[in-house]
């Protein structure tokens, strides 16, 4: 299969709305959690500017354990209810922080990285299947419109592999 990613335009929501529909393009069809990680990694981290981390944490039964990515190695393992990554599994509510260093407990995997988004990957029985983090080296990257747009790309994810 042969994909190609489309550069999108328009409002920051029509962008979040190209991606989505690109997201879903490529999911289909497909179940596997891991493989659908993967190739959804490598096209947010295409598509989306000023990102130095791009991935998924996915939960082992007792902690998040780092999954398919993009950018530099990263910390292995987050217990649940660290950093913001464990806080959105926790909390089951999308992290949007603008300042990592004025979140209490941030674990910094890598030191560049200032902004981060976090969205919480939970099946429809409830149960925890990991997170959707992205990094960012800027501060303030994210902001709510980012949020909902990788909400909905989560959903998508989470979709394809019910």
């Amino acid at each position: 299969m042969s994909f190609h990613a489309s550069a999108l335009t328009g409002s920051k929501p029509e962008q979040y709305a190209q991606l989505l529909e690109q997201a879903r393009a490529l999911l289909h069809g497909e179940r596997n959690p891991v493989a659908n990680a993967a190739n959804l990694s490598a096209l947010l981290w295409h598509a989306l500017p000023r990102l130095n981390w791009c991935g998924f944490y996915l939960y082992d039964g007792t902690e998040l354990v780092v999954g398919p990515f993009q950018g530099l190695p990263a910390c292995v393992r987050i217990p649940l209810g660290k950093g913001v990554c464990g806080t959105a599994a926790a909390t089951r509510r999308t992290q949007l922080v603008r300042d990592v260093d004025a979140f209490d407990g941030h674990i910094a995997c890598d030191s560049a990285s200032r902004s981060e988004c976090v969205v919480p990957l939970f099946a429809a029985d409830g149960a925890l299947v990991g997170v959707l983090d992205l990094d960012s080296p800027d501060l303030a990257r994210f902001d709510e419109e980012d949020a909902a747009g990788l909400e909905a790309i989560a959903a998508a994810f989470l979709d394809a592999i019910a």
